[in-house]
């Protein structure tokens, strides 16, 4: 509301989609609202979850029936339960633990099923069969042991096990009369096959809970996700307002969607948007598939330096809580962040920006969390981030043990190499690697020189290997975003004062020019998720500031991508850079 108590344009959207949700609900009517960048889409799931607390809490209760709200993190999962002060008719939890809540009491399907399931027919040999062993669900990742009484699944299986069950009337009437509604949070970063036996059981039937569905289509960036999710039986709902960004950068990203056109808060708020490109530049550019046409590192690297001085001169804050530095390349951002290494021994950067690299998701994801616990003497945090993987600590002899092999673990991860570092860990067995980890270091050890050429994984991990695992450290702290840079995944869902975007090549699936000269309107049959996948991740990189939003492209681009540009953003906001 304004001081006038008037509605502006951004809340009359807002509320114009609220209404429409409400009826759906009246009427149990399927819906999915579609909210843009900024347009306030927890506030909507929020403010539907009372809505239906209102109008049928206590009717729920008395039938010991919940609203299923389902997030994808456990931030998000305590924001929802949080803003409803846990009401008891709303369950709000991660699609992992949601959907094992469901399948967990079918004991002997799960045990059916689990044979059917890549890498547990193997896994089950191991130990003589399954039996009458439970299957169980804790820490995420598959464990199977002879003479232990439960086996336990990992994420995916959860999934897989519960897309099996939903093919099962039995199941589904038990999940109906259960929950009557679900209400699904960032919809389309929805596992694709369990959103395919939702519209498939659900949606297209018209039978089963009311389906609820929340989020914006163009900010699916991950890969095996839904994305789009559409069906005839679902109402569609468009809320055409941001409440993060000025007018400057909203006029923007309504150019690039006119078909989501989003209205401002305060059409007169200062801001600006600027995009740089370095095609002045008559040096020789990178070549080969995932670099053609991007600047030498040394060179990309003085862009940015020049940019950033030329921002600073127009009032820009560069401190990390107030500037975020995205970058959509990785010609630069290794060098920058102080893991260069790890970056020439992976062959493709998801390897270990993602972590699909084990050895990479074990030692940031455990082990550096770990260390770091340790040396601050959190060691509850440190037995959490290690989970099972410390081994028994019973006696004080043990305890005795335990520190000096953490004292040493600690002096290694300081001054020595990856490899020490993994070396103490399989002698020591404290913290236990992973069994993917534990085998490659096995196969690595074993293979000759020529074996290890041959194959990637081992010439990579050799690779990392030889590397001091400081740069493990500088990694770690870049993806738990305690830098001022950021990529792709780190940036999701958040929002920032200012937002300088770096567009380069480097990952084999992304090329910005590209995508730009496809955005006029000529997309290649063939190419239409490519052009989807650059699409989705632009949008989301602009869309993140409050303020100011600047761009740098170091990837040269065509005179036909330039105008894409132009026409987004405007002639005068289009520099070129000569240094």
């Amino acid at each position: 509301m304004t001081e006038l108590g008037v509605m502006n344009l951004a809340e009359e959207a807002a509320q114009r989609a609220l209404n429409s949700i409400f009826q759906c609900i009246l009427e149990r009517k399927n819906f999915r609202l579609e909210a843009g960048a900024g347009a306030g889409k927890t506030y909507s799931l929020v403010k539907a979850l009372k809505f239906i607390i209102e109008k049928q809490g206590l009717y729920l209760q008395r039938n010991r029936q919940q609203v299923a709200c389902i997030t994808y993190t456990n931030v998000a999962t305590d924001q929802i339960k949080s803003r409803t002060d846990s009401h008891p008719v709303v369950n709000a939890s991660t699609i992992h633990a949601f959907c094992w809540s469901l399948i967990k009491t079918f004991q002997p399907f799960l045990r059916s099923k689990l044979l059917e399931i890549s890498g547990w027919p193997e896994k089950l040999e191991e130990i003589g069969g399954i039996g009458c062993r439970a299957i169980d669900y804790d820490l995420g990742y598959r464990r199977a042991k002879p003479g232990d009484p439960n086996v336990f699944l990992n994420h995916d299986d959860v999934l897989e096990l519960t897309v099996c069950l939903m093919k099962e009337q039995k199941f589904r009437d038990i999940l109906t009369a259960r929950f009557p509604i679900i209400f699904i949070d960032e919809y389309q970063d929805t596992n694709s096959a369990i959103a395919q036996a939702i519209i498939e059981h659900f949606i297209g039937t018209g039978k089963g809970p009311l389906i609820g569905l929340f989020g914006d289509s163009w900010q699916k960036i991950y890969r095996d996700v839904c994305g789009l999710i559409d069906h005839e039986n679902l109402t569609i709902i468009r809320k055409e307002a941001n409440f993060r960004s000025v007018k400057s950068i909203v006029d923007a990203l309504n150019n690039m969607r006119p078909e989501l056109p989003q209205q401002v808060t305060d059409p007169y708020a200062a801001g600006s948007v600027t995009v740089y490109h370095s095609n002045a530049w008559t040096g020789t550019r990178r070549t080969g598939s995932h670099w053609v046409g991007d600047l030498p590192a040394d060179v990309a690297h003085s862009h940015l330096t020049h940019v950033r001085h030329l921002l600073e001169t127009e009032g820009w804050d560069f401190a990390p809580e107030k500037t975020k530095i995205l970058m959509l390349t990785h010609n630069i951002l290794a060098s920058e962040q102080n893991y260069s290494g790890i970056a020439d021994a992976f062959e493709y950067p998801e390897s270990y920006i993602k972590k699909e690299d084990p050895h990479i998701k074990f030692l940031v994801e455990t082990l550096e969390p770990a260390c770091i616990a340790y040396k601050n003497g959190r060691y509850g945090e440190m037995f959490s981030a290690v989970g099972g993987r410390l081994g028994h600590i019973r006696t004080i002899d043990d305890k005795r043990a335990w520190a000096q092999d953490m004292d040493k673990l600690i002096e290694l991860r300081e001054g020595g190499t990856t490899g020490q570092v993994l070396d103490h860990l399989k002698a020591v067995t404290r913290p236990l690697l992973p069994d993917s980890v534990r085998l490659t270091e096995s196969d690595l050890s074993e293979a000759s020189p020529e074996v290890v050429a041959e194959s990637r994984t081992l010439n990579q991990i050799s690779k990392l290997r030889a590397i001091s695992y400081q740069q493990i450290s500088a990694l770690s702290q870049f993806l738990n975003d305690h830098t001022p840079f950021a990529t792709k995944h780190g940036v999701k869902g958040a929002e920032f004062e200012n937002v300088l975007i770096v567009l380069g090549r480097g990952w084999n699936q992304y090329n910005w020019s590209q995508f730009l000269e496809w955005a006029q309107g000529h997309i290649p049959n063939e190419k239409v998720d490519s052009y989807i996948r650059n699409r989705n991740l632009f949008y989301v990189a602009c869309s993140r500031p409050k303020q100011r939003l600047a761009l740098l492209f170091t990837q040269k681009l065509s005179s036909q991508a330039v105008t894409t540009l132009t026409g987004w953003f405007g002639n005068s906001a289009i520099k070129s850079i000569v240094i």
